[in-house]
């Protein structure tokens, strides 16, 4: 029940690789049971088809996080599982163990070519600095000296500064949860929700309506 629904949840927030290890192999009828993880590996290809993944695509590796079995060296325990392999149109990857079948997952693109997006978690007022909206960079690069505009409430300013862990950074790029200092607005001008976005490479606009999934 409750890997249906990670597994759901994992697709519908665009999580487009999966990994499944079946654990706890030392615990089944009789111990690493061949029979007990080709039933789950066909139980659980059957639903993460229905959900949308291609069970080609996804490494199912027999594993035991308690004896450390296959997880990061082939285990001798299981002499029947031949390794995992994947076909995606990337390419073919094959391996033994759940770290190799961690390594073979492909990094996703950074859409740095797009305009940027930046939708915010939060805003602060900080001592000394000012006003600091927080988020995560989707698409674009946003750098110091960037003329932002935030959306729906058509807020223009200039970024000051931009800092991800406590560091400044020069750009920052889609997957960074950074901080950024803006002039001459106040921490009650923004919201949570908001989409900042660059002034003159078409910023984001409030839409009258939307098309989603549900």
């Amino acid at each position: 029940g409750q890997t249906r629904e990670h597994a759901l949840l994992a697709f519908t927030l665009g999580v487009k690789q999966l990994i499944v290890g079946v654990n706890k192999m030392d615990s089944t009828e009789p111990p690493y049971s061949e029979p007990r993880f080709e039933e789950i590996k066909k139980e659980v290809s059957s639903y993460i088809k229905k959900i949308g993944y291609n069970p080609a695509a996804v490494a199912f590796v027999p594993i035991s996080g308690w004896h450390g079995d296959n997880m990061l060296e082939a285990s001798t325990k299981m002499p029947w599982f031949k390794g995992w392999n994947v076909e995606r149109k990337e390419g073919k990857a094959e391996g033994k163990c759940l770290i190799e079948a961690l390594d073979a997952i492909l990094p996703p693109a950074r859409p740095t070519d797009k305009a940027l997006r930046l939708p915010l978690q939060d805003v602060y007022k900080i001592g000394g600095i000012g006003t600091v909206p927080v988020g995560r960079v989707e698409t674009g690069i946003l750098k110091p000296g960037t003329i932002v505009v935030f959306a729906p409430a058509n807020i223009t300013t200039e970024v000051k500064s931009v800092e991800m862990h406590h560091e400044a950074l020069q750009e920052a790029v889609p997957g960074d949860n950074v901080g950024f200092n803006v002039k001459n607005v106040s921490v009650k001008e923004l919201r949570r929700g908001y989409v900042a976005g660059d002034s003159k490479n078409n910023p984001p606009k409030g839409g009258a309506d939307f098309t989603a999934q549900v």
